[in-house]
């Protein structure tokens, strides 16, 4: 059974760790909402991105080309993991490793390359034997739109090159925050838009050719950015929920080695008076 001065130092050790966990839900919460804030700033941005390219859509010539738009057989593809770089954040990284390896599946290594975002990705695909062939990190809770740049000025010329034939960006779409949902999205090659017609005529200066091969890019660019976002926000979000029960269970702990404490003690006073009401009686 454990002393009196045990159970002290063990209430002291955990009520220092709740103190901890604390600050680190007070932390990712403040973190929580500017990241959220950012996902849907960039909703507006994309929305209209994906209207202009609607729009060309209705007014690209139909002998119109572009490398990004190549659909081709598959037998390479690239799995671009938007992870996390820190760790207590629950089931946060685990989630997603086992989402990336259900989409590969029965694949060989030379039909598949995986590059990552993100410290923990990379090592949990490293753990379980996967080659990660580039890696991203020191960003994930506060991704800056250069870093999807990077991402994407990555992937496109293994498309435009051949080395893969699609490039698939797997991320945690944020819902709330007790609830993240592991996605996959196809950036290359872009899927045609449907045409949208709204019974006006749009001109495209210095022609529709240029300005959907200038578009194409940026589309990339945002769809990699607002990934980053939702992975960030994601990240936080369940940091947060994993900080608050840890910080529950370690108050739940207190109490009860509390309550422990408080009868090993209340047994030493009683022992305590029971000894000197014996000495008193053996003096009489």
């Amino acid at each position: 059974m454990a002393s009196a001065q045990d159970l002290r130092k063990r209430i002291k050790s955990v009520t220092n760790t709740q103190q901890i966990t604390k600050a680190m839900k007070m932390v990712a919460s403040a973190r929580l909402r500017r990241a959220q804030g950012k996902a849907e700033a960039t909703g507006p941005y994309a929305d209209k991105l994906g209207q202009i390219l609607r729009h060309i859509a209705s007014s690209i010539p139909e002998n119109f080309s572009s490398p990004l738009l190549e659909v081709r057989p598959v037998k390479r593809t690239c799995y671009v993991m938007i992870g996390a770089d820190k760790g207590l954040a629950g089931a946060f990284s685990t989630n997603l490793t086992k989402f990336v390896i259900e989409q590969i599946g029965t694949k060989t290594p030379d039909q598949y390359d995986i590059i990552t975002s993100g410290r923990k990705p990379r090592d949990c695909m490293k753990i379980r034997g996967y080659h990660v062939e580039k890696h991203f990190s020191g960003y994930s809770d506060k991704p800056g739109y250069e870093h999807a740049r990077a991402l994407i000025q990555e992937v496109i010329p293994r498309f435009l090159n051949g080395e893969v034939d699609e490039v698939i960006m797997v991320y945690t779409h944020f819902v709330n925050s007790m609830t993240q949902v592991a996605e996959a999205h196809q950036l290359l090659p872009i899927e045609t838009p449907q045409a949208e017609q709204d019974g006006q005529d749009y001109i495209f200066m210095p022609d529709v050719t240029t300005v959907c091969e200038q578009i194409l890019p940026k589309y990339l660019e945002i769809t990699m950015y607002n990934g980053l976002l939702q992975s960030a926000a994601s990240e936080l979000g369940a940091r947060m929920t994993a900080m608050t029960s840890a910080t529950d269970n370690a108050g739940e702990l207190i109490d009860k080695v509390g309550l422990e404490y408080n009868k090993l003690r209340q047994s030493s006073i009683t022992n305590e008076i029971s000894e000197i009401v014996g000495g008193a009686n053996a003096l009489q």
